[in-house]
């Protein structure tokens, strides 16, 4: 092993099991690994195309910037029309570790007043918010007038990391499940209009991105204890994250899935959504493009075509 962390900063053992990979990109299941200097090749080979993911090649870098600046001038007429009418945009992010929410949100509000176009990514509950409502403490982040809200994860956390690493009990999850579509439906009458994003990638890309993001020092800040699990229990996850599509995709909340593994073609099609769904003025179609609906499916799609595992 090479010696890249504190003995105290070291990832568990877990990151460092055989992890069982799908048998449609590889017989075998090699090693993972994350301090290891290189990967197995079978897994670097397998990530791109994992979790069948639709496209042969990644898209240019060229091709990315030319779309990307149309894009985010709509960006800015979007926020413009939000701060002129008062209107109230939360945007949810939620997604598989290393899936890009992070970069996707940053190319959102890039070139946006962050006094109109607010993040959130709130750390885990103190004493006193573990006492309270569950909801009450993403309540108090809801945008005020002529605002947009992202939210880097959300109350969905207790329907993923908190349900797979026991945080809570299944009650607890059982609860959530219920209650969220009840919750977002008070948002909904309330005149907000709330877009959820569920971001989701490979079995063999997770490895990738996990493993470049622990040799990178500029990057490595990303990873948590718990990152160090989402490879072990990759399965668990894809259980967890298919039962909240299922139950909490509603009429006035519906969950967009957005297959990640090209990190390019995911902050356009993430963008496109955004921009289609809301009725801005000055909305130039053109400037729009198609929506990719190869990796930006409805909950249903997503789950009628198996999930990702």
């Amino acid at each position: 092993m090479i010696d890249v962390a504190p003995k105290e900063k070291r990832p568990p053992p877990a990151a460092k099991r055989a992890a069982k990979s799908s048998t449609k990109t590889m017989p075998a299941a090699p090693v993972f690994d994350i301090e290891a200097e290189v990967l197995p090749q079978a897994i670097v080979d397998a990530s791109y195309h994992s979790g069948d993911y639709p496209y042969g090649k990644r898209m240019k870098r060229k091709r990315y910037d030319r779309e990307l600046e149309p894009l985010q001038i709509e960006l800015q007429k979007l926020l413009s029309w939000v701060r002129e009418t008062g209107e109230r945009i939360v945007i949810v992010f939620e997604g598989r570790d290393g899936a890009g929410k992070g970069g996707t949100i940053g190319r959102f509000t890039q070139h946006l007043n962050p006094r109109q176009a607010r993040v959130v990514a709130l750390s885990k509950p103190s004493d006193i918010e573990q006492g309270q409502w569950y909801f009450q403490r993403y309540a108090a982040q809801m945008p005020t007038a002529g605002e947009i809200v992202f939210f880097d994860r959300s109350w969905y956390n207790r329907a993923g990391v908190e349900a797979v690493m026991g945080f809570c009990t299944p009650q607890q999850t059982d609860a959530l499940l219920r209650e969220a579509p009840a919750f977002e439906g008070m948002l909904a009458r309330d005149g907000i209009r709330l877009i959820k994003l569920f971001l989701t990638i490979g079995r063999e890309m997770q490895m990738t991105r996990l493993h470049a993001r622990w040799h990178d020092p500029l990057k490595r800040w990303k990873l948590s204890p718990i990152d160090f699990e989402a490879i072990p229990r990759y399965d668990a996850y894809s259980q967890a994250f298919e039962q909240m599509l299922a139950k909490t995709s509603s009429d006035w909340a519906p969950w967009h899935v957005l297959r990640a593994n090209d990190k390019l073609r995911a902050r356009l099609s993430a963008i496109r959504l955004v921009l289609d769904a809301i009725p801005y003025a000055g909305k130039d179609e053109a400037a729009l493009g198609e929506i990719d609906r190869k990796i930006m499916l409805s909950a249903e799609d997503y789950l009628d075509k198996g999930g990702e595992r």
